[in-house]
């Protein structure tokens, strides 16, 4: 049990360091583009289909 509570106070630490620090916010902008490209190739390529030979 003490194993897990180390794990879980190192995984703590390494995301408050990620969310204190400005690389979180610059993570995030970065997924919001991705998921909207992402979203608009996937409407394209329902709307075009798969031809069928």
């Amino acid at each position: 049990m003490l194993r897990w509570t180390v794990t879980f106070i190192i995984l703590a630490i390494i995301a408050a360091v990620f969310g204190f620090g400005g690389i979180a916010a610059g993570a995030a902008s970065i997924a919001k583009i991705l998921f909207f490209v992402f979203i608009i190739l996937f409407i394209i390529s329902l709307i075009t289909g798969r031809k069928k030979v």
